[in-house]
């Protein structure tokens, strides 16, 4: 997937009045503001009561439901264009995100986590290092997961450098 598609997403999500944080690796390569890698699909966290609209906007670009895990997750293709990954957050009363587990567990994502980072020289709705971090705990990591890590370490630590 592209950095053109991710934009077009980015854009019907917004028509839409859908807000959308990126994680994953789009959202390693936002933080960074340039891309590493090729993507499989781009991660993205979606307020819960947005998450039909976010759903009928997407299907307008022609993407259509594959993996159904609601409340936890629900994927999205489009043949040739791409795969968008929604995770549903349900935001408390202070702010803070929180997402459905397989296990019916809650993943915490903290108001503080959302932030901006830069694709393709536009400005985006991403989360956190340390959020990002958080997310690739507890499963054995790929080769991609790994470069990913990489690069997050070094921005953890450009952070901590005064």
């Amino acid at each position: 997937m592209g950095a053109a598609e991710v934009h077009t997403v980015l854009d019907a999500l917004a028509t839409a009045g859908c807000p959308a944080w990126i994680s994953g690796g789009w959202g390693v390569d936002a933080l960074l503001g340039e891309q590493t890698r090729p993507h499989r699909d781009l991660d993205l966290a979606v307020p819960a009561e947005h998450e039909s609209a976010a759903l009928r906007a997407l299907a307008r670009l022609g993407y259509a439901v594959e993996t159904d895990w609601r409340p936890v997750r629900v994927e999205v293709v489009a043949g040739g264009r791409g795969r968008v990954d929604l995770h549903p957050l349900a935001f408390d009363e202070a702010r803070d995100g929180h997402q459905a587990g397989l296990d019916g567990t809650s993943f915490r994502w903290p108001r503080g986590c959302f932030t901006t980072g830069t694709i393709a020289g536009r400005r985006v709705d991403c989360i956190s290092v340390e959020q990002q971090l958080l997310f690739h705990r507890g499963y054995e990591p790929r080769d991609v997961d790994r470069a990913d890590l990489a690069l997050l370490h070094r921005l953890a630590a450009a952070v901590r450098q005064p």
